[in-house]
């Protein structure tokens, strides 16, 4: 059973009846769900994630005034329910991956990934934001919310990026994809200089999963879920192969042949959606001057004005 099945079911079983019968009035207040840090979050988890930091739990998120009032004894009532139901975790913890299940503020949750209490409230904080803090915000899910504060905020960060953001990080990712994948890695294989050819490779397969992220309106998990979770997106999903491909494929002559092709086709994929998404119409394959024509579009000066790389 993957680890949201599990929680939803803790939370089935278990939880509610606790809730409701220990805190009634508080009942319709407190949000219940799963999200945040870890596999279990993306649905990403299987048999080998549940060697370190994996137990099976749910979250509950508070206004400040209710943890004032009620947050020590939920989180009581909560151990002691988790100690019945599900006692067993995995031993090892570590300490970046800190699991963050039980009793919180919702502005203590929020906080974790955009550094306040809710989401990036200007465009420097949402173009600043780490794309893979955004996306733990608003993974997993929500079993219950009647007060809807918690998941306002969530709404607020899965649909609320301003165009002009999303824009500048497009225009970044186009250039940075030129000049890695298109320009630099035959260049560096010209030089014999494998070595840095791959990491050209590697850095054009990152900035192309963070391009497609962007068409997509989503936002682009931690590294190593990048490539799953990009091949469940609607919008140029298919790719996902192609760029995994390029990373594992042997660069032998003929591999590098094919990865040079490959390297061309994304990129012609991607200048067809900004063509059908209305962001640039240009002639020609290579992708830096999409990325200064859609550049000119943002409307905040500020933003319009930083050098083309930053986003």
């Amino acid at each position: 059973m993957k680890g949201l099945e599990a929680a939803r079911k803790f939370y089935d079983e278990a939880g509610k009846a606790m809730i409701a019968e220990n805190f009634p009035e508080y009942a319709s207040r407190i949000a219940v769900g799963l999200c945040g840090h870890g596999s279990e979050c993306f649905g990403f988890d299987d048999d080998i994630s549940r060697d370190h930091d994996f137990e099976t739990g749910f979250c509950m998120w508070l206004t400040r005034e209710d943890e004032a009032q009620i947050g020590f004894r939920l989180t009581r009532a909560y151990n002691k329910l988790k100690e019945e139901y599900a006692p067993l975790g995995s031993k090892h913890k570590s300490v970046l991956g800190a699991n963050s299940q039980g009793v919180q503020t919702i502005g203590d949750f929020y906080r974790r990934y955009t550094g306040g209490e809710g989401a990036p409230s200007s465009l420097i904080e949402w173009l600043y934001t780490d794309s893979d803090y955004l996306a733990e915000a608003v993974n997993g899910e929500v079993f219950r919310d009647d007060l809807g504060e918690f998941s306002r905020i969530r709404e607020e960060i899965l649909h609320g990026m301003p165009e002009d953001v999303r824009l500048k990080k497009l225009a970044a990712m186009l250039v940075r994809m030129a000049q890695t994948g298109q320009y630099n890695y035959p260049r560096c294989l010209a030089h014999g200089e494998e070595g840095a050819a791959m990491l050209a490779l590697s850095e054009f397969v990152k900035c192309a999963a963070q391009t497609i992220f962007l068409l997509n309106r989503r936002h682009c998990p931690y590294y190593k879920w990048t490539l799953r979770a990009l091949g469940e997106l609607p919008i140029l999903g298919e790719l996902a192969s192609p760029l995994e491909f390029l990373l594992t494929a042997d660069n032998d002559p003929q591999g590098r042949k094919v990865k040079t092709e490959i390297v061309e086709d994304i990129a012609h994929a991607i200048i067809k959606e900004l063509d059908v998404q209305n962001l640039a119409h240009l002639e020609g394959n290579y992708l830096e001057p999409y990325g200064y024509a859609i550049q000119k579009q943002i409307k905040s000066a500020e933003l319009r004005n930083m050098h083309i790389l930053v986003g």
